[in-house]
């Protein structure tokens, strides 16, 4: 299993639903774009020695809170604290202008982007966390990163294929991670996080 599916696998996808109000296969749906998102925006940041410091400590501690141990339940999940995860990571934009912003490039519905970024990110960063402090962090080939953190979020997204045809996660991360200059949300993502244009 890639990591990116393992990530996928913690996340209680029927709980949100349920929680939301919203069809399962949607949530699941969103989770899939989100979440590479997410990562690769943490990746981004992760370039800067300073910021990739602050990210691994924000990981540990998320993964010390034991919101992974034994499954996670969405009631543990402190949507404060991934609110303020998520201007983190995209420069400041609150859940609302990241969700706008995803939406209007294909991502998804607007309003259940915006209720699901609190909820994945804690998720997300306590996966990084057990990872890096699980010591599994793997070396990718022909990837420079700042050490562990760097090394962890790319053998993440390394690993993660975009199940159907219909993601665009090929494009958001091709421009997060400086591949070739994608449009639609990959502009905007890279608009987000202050990205290289």
């Amino acid at each position: 299993m890639s990591s990116l599916d393992d990530l996928y696998s913690q996340i209680p996808v029927q709980q949100i639903a349920g929680r939301l109000g919203v069809d399962e296969s949607e949530v699941d749906s969103a989770v899939k774009t989100l979440v590479p998102v997410l990562v690769g925006g943490l990746r981004h940041n992760a370039e800067d020695p300073g910021a990739a410091d602050s990210i691994a400590s924000a990981a540990s501690s998320h993964a010390s809170s034991g919101l992974l141990d034994g499954g996670v339940s969405v009631d543990q999940v402190d949507e404060a604290d991934g609110s303020r995860a998520v201007a983190k990571i995209f420069g400041g934009n609150d859940t609302g202008q990241v969700a706008s912003a995803l939406s209007g490039g294909g991502a998804g519905n607007s309003d259940l982007i915006q209720k699901l970024l609190p909820i994945l990110a804690p998720i997300v960063l306590a996966y990084i966390g057990k990872r890096l402090t699980g010591g599994q962090a793997q070396q990718v080939p022909g990837q420079t990163g700042s050490g562990g953190i760097g090394d962890v979020l790319g053998s993440i997204l390394g690993g993660g294929t975009a199940p159907g045809g219909n993601n665009p996660l090929g494009s958001i991360l091709g421009s997060v991670l400086g591949g070739d200059k994608a449009g639609g949300l990959g502009d905007i993502l890279g608009g987000l996080l202050g990205g290289k244009k």
